[in-house]
Formats: structure tokens, sequence, C-alpha cells
């Protein structure tokens, strides 16, 4: 692959990772003081309510976006370095990445400092992807690529082997695929929590990568624009057909509810631990959009947004550690006890909750508009800092 010259700092890419970090938050804000959040799945049709499935729904869109735009960001890296320093940075940031999943993030949701249970979530699933990008990146473009779509397309396949009779996950498989909150022992009464499998993810870091070439000189931004949104209307029309087969791209089928409305619900329940390929298709899709639309927009609220998309590493731990210690003084102020956050334990990894106990999706919502403003100042003041202090080599880590 020929080196292209590199635009300067496209801000839709930040924008749109701004908005997804900010919605995001609205998910982790709702596990932490819902009083439903233990209670039930927000997204099965029969229990929910419209406004609790969209609120869990378009969270969806978090996840495989931030991964999707790491990829593309790292090839805008590799335009500016060499082969090698672009193997030895990722390799290095995967491994930060892993080490801040295991001892930060792993803190900041549990507030155990024993550490009885540790996760992997999306951090690791990028630190682990970025290492092996730091192999894959060495190779030709058109080998990446296809690597990325056999990953991406095939790995539900691996659901039919899971749906015979008497199959059961293992510790690899889990890890590499299938997950669920697979808990598994490590050493007295310490456990790992396997959230997020990480080879479907891997291939979407991949895939986000190859699309980075769409974001270089080679192409305007009217080019880039209309490529983008006939990738997206593609992917969503993709992602309508396949579901609609029912057969293949999900391991959890949609099916007829009692009236069309629900059963619209069912259809666009799909399935994030691992995420299918009609999961990945709806939230790429839009994602994709969202860049097409963002491509020329500027204004405050995008200025707002960008922010937090160059700050996101630094804000995605704050956020954890604010929306917890929020839970903690909710928790303190209907009258509970230290003992009593110790008893909890015992049904739920996760200090000062209590399933069942809490607040409503109003309250859940004016907690989460809260924490955003309380981020942005912080944010704001990060970004300042990396801007002014560019020679800092350890800033490209954060």
């Amino acid at each position: 692959m020929s080196t292209i010259p590199t635009l300067k700092r496209i801000d839709s890419i930040d924008v749109l990772r701004g908005i997804v970090m900010v919605i995001m938050a609205l998910d982790h804000v709702r596990d932490f003081v819902h009083d439903q959040a233990y209670t039930g799945d927000p997204l099965n049709v029969l229990t929910t309510t419209p406004v609790l499935y969209f609120t869990r729904w378009i969270t969806h869109l978090c996840a495989p976006t931030f991964v999707f735009l790491s990829g593309l960001s790292i090839y805008l890296q590799s335009i500016r370095k060499s082969k090698a320093e672009l193997s030895s940075f990722l390799f290095k940031r995967g491994i930060w990445l892993i080490f801040v999943e295991l001892v930060l993030i792993s803190l900041a949701i549990t507030f155990n400092p024993f550490y009885n249970l540790i996760v992997l979530q999306v951090i690791w699933a990028i630190g682990i992807s970025m290492i092996l990008l730091s192999f894959l990146s060495r190779l030709p473009y058109k080998v990446v690529l296809a690597i990325g779509l056999v990953i991406v397309l095939g790995h539900n396949a691996l659901d039919f082997w899971e749906a015979e009779p008497g199959f059961k996950a293992g510790f690899w498989w889990d890890l590499f695929h299938h997950g669920l909150f697979a808990v598994y022992p490590i050493v007295g009464d310490h456990y790992l929590a396997i959230i997020y499998p990480f080879v479907p993810w891997t291939g979407l870091m991949i895939l986000g990568y190859c699309f980075g070439v769409f974001f270089t000189a080679k192409f305007t931004s009217a080019q880039r624009q209309k490529i983008l949104t006939r990738i997206g209307l593609f992917l969503l029309a993709f992602f309508v057909a396949l579901r609609a087969i029912n057969v293949y791209g999900d391991p959890h089928p949609w099916t007829t509810q009692a009236n069309g409305f629900a059963t619209f619900l069912s259809f666009m329940n799909v399935n994030k631990y691992p995420p299918s390929l009609a999961y990945m298709s709806v939230m790429i899709g839009i994602a994709i959009l969202a860049l097409a639309f963002l491509e020329n927009i500027k204004n405050q609220v995008t200025n707002v947004f960008r922010v937090f998309g160059r700050t996101a590493f630094f804000y995605y731990i704050l956020h954890f550690y604010l929306a917890h210690s929020i839970t903690a003084v909710l928790f303190f102020y209907r009258g509970h006890s230290l003992d009593d956050a110790m008893k909890a334990l015992q049904k739920i990894p996760f200090f000062f909750q209590i399933p069942g106990e809490g607040y409503s999706l109003e309250i859940v919502y004016l907690i989460w508009i809260l924490l955003i403003a309380g981020l942005y100042p912080l944010c704001k003041w990060y970004d300042s800092y990396k801007t002014a202090h560019k020679e800092k080599w350890w800033l490209s880590y954060l």
C-alpha cells in the first residue's frame, strides 16, 4: 500500500467519538442507580417499557463505534509513522490498556480494593486488539482487510456449534468468542469476568483500520461524504435483510410478538455479547451515516462533543469513578451503613448497590446530565493541557 498524505485532523471523528462517550455514560449511570438495574433485562420485550428499551438500545451504539473509530485512528497514525514505529506503539499501548482495565476500571466498577472481581470489558478488547494489530499492520492492506472481513462476517458460524446439545463453553472459548459475563476463578475468592470476548471486536477494529483510507487526502470532503452515506445505507439495508432472513448473523432470532411494535422491538434486539454480525451492521451503519452527517457541521454543540471525543480515555476512566461515587453517596443517603454494603456483596459484586433499590428512569437521566456537566470542565482542561504539551510522549497513551 502506498503512503497517502493525510489531511489535517478531521473534527467529525472526534465529535462522533464524543457523542458516543456521552451516550455511554447514560447506560453506566443506569447500571449504578436505576431501581431495575439488577432485576430485569431492559431489552426483554415481555417486561420492558419503550423508554427503558430505547434507553438501553441506543447505548449499544457506543462500544462498536468506539472500537471502529479506534481502528480508524490507527490507520491515520500509520501514515505519520513507519510500520516499525506503529507496531511498537500499538503493542505498548495495548499492554497499557489491558493494565488499565484490570487495575483502574475493575476498581471503578466494583469499588472493591481487594479486587475480588476483575472485569474484561471494552478497554481490554481494544487493548488486545491493538496488540494483534501491531502485527497485522505490517501486512499488505488487502490482506488485513480480508482478515477483518472473515472475522466479522464469519464468527457467527460458531453459533451453530454452540447450539449443539451438550455444548459447554470453556475459558478459552469464552475469551475468544462467547463471553456473556462468564466468571472464572483466579485464586481463592478472586474471579475474572469475561464480558467482551475479543475476537469479534478485533475484527471490527481491523475493519475500522481499513476504513481509515477514506479519511486521507486521497478523498475530498465531498467525495468522502458521498462514500460514507452509501456505505452507511448499505450496512443498514444489509442489517434489515440479514435480520429478516433470521437464519444467520445473530444467535437469538427475532420472534413475532403480540403486536407490531413489540415485534419490531424483538427484531431490533440484536446480540452485543459477543457482538453479532447483525449488531455490528446496524450500529456501524448508524455510526458511518453520522460521520457523513457531521462532516461539515461545526457549532457550539459539536465543539462540546469534540472536547469529549478528544479526551475519550480520560473521560472514560473518570466517569466510572464519578458515577460510582454518586452511587455511594446515594446509598448512604438512603440510610444504609457500610455493613449493609458488605452484606450486599453476597448478591452482586459491586459495592453500594442492592438489587431492587435505586431510582426511577427520570432520576437516572437527571444524574446523567449532571455527570456530563461536571465532566465537561475537567475534559476541557485536559484537552487544553494536551494541546499545549504535545512534546510529552506519554500523553499519546492517554
